[in-house]
């Protein structure tokens, strides 16, 4: 079910009561003008993201990421933006978007995260835009193509208020947040310097809304895979135990019993994904499937295991990568362990920046007249791009819209939403262009 908190249905009483409201006392003309924007954007935009939800672009469907890409050029463009597709040949992807606006010299510089794939590819039987009321259902369409519709109705409210105008503001829509392509370092140059030149990141992937609350996101954990691989002396099974030893399987199951006793703490979760062992083991190329032959009276002699883990700030994930590797160069009898790791996002820590960045946020949803919103417990949202950018730069997450499902069919949206917090963006974006860059 989804919570529509009672700030939200407040958004749909009529221009006239609003500006007559306390909370609209507290804004600016031009404040008030970009809410005006946002609110007759709503029916233009909810078109846009149909027409975006209705083109796959599944992480892998490189034309597909690239259609949605030729819907979002034009918008931006229009609004004075500049804008360069970078192609990602050397990844296997599609490429991301780059899009930069310049305005008066010396004041903060923001970027602007998203992304133009989702998890859906071609053959998901999941791939249209749905409308029920209020709720919209679609692949993507809260992850993450609401969030970049969300930016987009921000900016034109920005533009119609005057505001955009002196805003120096750097968008990046990177087109395989899903599936990052490899090498790491290449697919992530472009957003990693962009990082370095900002004063501050907002990320627009989706708002987390618990029980009718509006949270907001100070802190993402990182994203770490890894895979076990064990060989053991085989033999008949009558000799298990012995001299032979305790054949893979036991040892494989030895380190995943270890990690599940001594890896806990908190803001760490560590899972095993698959595993397989027999006289042979072997995962697959592509790291999603494993096969396993052997019979009951052989002793195995292979076994593999894949997982990740996920920590709240570098220094955590150094030390349980260190506590993993312990537990599996601790052999059992007649067997050895290998351990490789495969990086993916950096993790975006809880910051004093970050937290002061979700204070100026509650200041314009106190002049919106909305509630506060707290921050949220990073164990309640995954991995993001805006990790890698988190070293270098003070940041928010969790701008785009409210909605549920992510990841599975049947993704919805909560409409108002996006009212709501292109509203929040848009004031909290002007806000902080006006002010002199740290840079």
């Amino acid at each position: 079910m989804i919570h529509i908190p009672r700030a939200a249905r407040l958004l749909a009483l009529p221009l006239l009561a609003l500006a007559a409201s306390p909370a609209a006392a507290k804004l600016s003309a031009a404040e008030q003008r970009m809410v005006r924007s946002v609110e007759a954007q709503q029916e233009e935009a909810i078109a846009l993201l149909e027409r975006m939800v209705n083109q796959n672009s599944g992480t892998r469907n490189i034309p597909g990421v690239i259609k949605v890409a030729e819907m979002v050029r034009p918008e931006l463009e229009t609004l004075g933006f500049t804008v360069t597709w970078k192609p990602m040949d050397a990844t296997g992807r599609a490429g991301h978007i780059i899009a930069t606006h310049s305005g008066k010299p010396g004041t903060k510089r923001l970027l602007l995260i998203g992304h133009l794939d989702t998890v859906f590819e071609e053959s998901s039987p999941f791939q249209r835009f749905e409308r029920k009321g209020d709720t919209a259902t679609g692949p993507g369409i809260g992850d993450d193509k609401g969030g970049v519709v969300v930016m987009l109705m921000a900016l034109k409210a920005m533009k119609d208020a005057g505001t955009l105008r002196d805003a120096n503001i750097e968008v990046v829509l990177t087109g395989d947040e899903e599936s990052v392509g490899e090498p790491i370092d290449a697919a992530r140059a472009d957003l990693i310097a962009a990082g370095k030149r900002a004063d501050a990141a907002l990320d627009f992937e989706g708002l987390v809304t618990i029980d009718g609350q509006d949270y907001g996101s100070i802190a993402r954990r990182s994203s770490t895979s890894y895979t076990i691989r064990v060989t053991a002396k085989s033999g008949h099974s009558s000799g298990i135990f012995g001299q032979v030893g305790d054949g893979a399987i036991y040892e494989v199951a030895r380190i995943i019993s270890t990690m599940r006793k001594e890896l806990p703490e908190p803001n760490l979760t560590f899972n095993i994904g698959l595993v397989a062992g027999g006289a042979q083991a072997e995962l697959a190329t592509n790291d999603a499937s494993v096969s396993a032959s052997g019979k009951t009276n052989i002793i195995p002699a292979q076994a593999v295991a894949t997982g990740d883990y996920r920590a709240l700030t570098p220094e955590q994930a150094a030390r349980v990568r260190q506590k993993i590797e312990q537990i599996v160069a601790a052999h059992g009898p007649g067997a050895q362990a290998t351990i490789s790791f495969k990086e993916g996002y950096p993790p975006m820590a809880p910051t004093e920046g970050n937290t002061a960045l979700l204070t100026r946020l509650n200041v314009v949803n106190g002049d919106l007249g909305l509630p506060a919103m707290p921050a949220l417990d990073p164990l309640r949202r995954g991995a993001g791009d805006i990790g890698f950018v988190a070293a270098d730069v003070d940041g928010l997450a969790g701008l785009g819209p409210d909605g549920a499902g992510s990841h599975a069919p049947g993704e919805s949206v909560d409409l108002p939403s996006f009212q709501r917090q292109a509203k929040r963006a848009a004031l909290l974006m002007s806000r902080l262009s006006r002010e002199p860059s740290a840079r």
